[in-house]
């Protein structure tokens, strides 16, 4: 039974992630307000927006003006499902799981956003920043999260380093290279994971963001001052790094 709440859970708070992502960019308010068509911006009716479901029934399309609805939404509710069944599985019902799905839910949140419209609000940022610090008190929480002492210098070290990248470049190249969003980004996975996870997770997302323009750049399709969407990035580095924790901590740190 719990699983079948997990699971609705999922769907449900991946179908608020969906909102969020349309709207934080425009500075719309995310909590009032009915959804709506992006297209023909007619106002969605309860049963043409149940998670995962109403996009079959509909054959991916509005059903007032038969537009294509983006795969985006679709995809952001299943993986809010996957992550919610898998932390559950993980931690159960706990505070330590409550916590990881927030966390995830604002991931994937800053994932889409930053993909498509290159910036990562801080709306998303400065509340993730604080509830880390601050779950970092609960003793309790310390076999999965850092004390506060780590987790202050984490979120410190985070900031600062991205930061320091950003005022030496723009020194040497009299241009802007990392936005200051991926700083808060950093910062946020310092005050949750503390600062040790920051060296491997900014080696990884680097290494891969890399990786993924080398095409475009053999293809002369991009220059490499065009902009990229480092977020993402970050967001998978994070995630392999969540994964195999245990190993590179104690291949690298001890």
């Amino acid at each position: 039974m719990e699983i079948i709440l997990v699971v609705l859970m999922g769907g449900l708070w991946g179908s608020f992630a969906n909102v969020c992502i349309h709207r934080l960019p425009k500075e719309q308010d995310v909590v009032s307000g009915r959804s709506h068509c992006p297209k023909c911006k007619k106002k969605i009716f309860w049963y043409d927006n149940i998670p995962l479901l109403s996009y079959f029934l509909l054959n991916g399309k509005c059903r007032k003006c038969k537009k294509k609805i983006s795969i985006q939404y679709i995809l952001v509710e299943f993986i809010s499902i996957f992550l919610f069944v898998n932390i559950y599985y993980l931690y159960g019902i706990s505070l330590t799981s409550i916590l990881l799905m927030i966390l995830g839910l604002s991931f994937i949140v800053i994932f889409f956003i930053d993909l498509k419209h290159f910036i990562i609000p801080n709306l998303i940022t400065f509340p993730m920043m604080a509830l880390g610090f601050a779950k970092s008190f609960d003793p309790n929480l310390n076999s999965i999260f850092p004390n506060y002492i780590n987790s202050l210098i984490g979120g410190i070290f985070g900031y600062g380093i991205i930061w320091s990248i950003i005022f030496f470049y723009k020194q040497i190249r009299n241009k802007e290279g990392m936005g200051l969003g991926d700083a808060k980004l950093f910062a946020v996975i310092g005050f949750w994971f503390g600062w040790i996870s920051l060296p491997f997770i900014i080696f990884l997302s680097s290494v891969i963001a890399l990786i993924s323009v080398i095409p475009d750049l053999l293809k002369k399709s991009k220059r490499m001052s065009s902009k990229i969407a480092f977020g993402p990035y970050i967001i998978i580095g994070t995630l392999v790094y969540l994964i195999f924790k245990n190993k590179i901590d104690s291949l690298f740190y001890l």
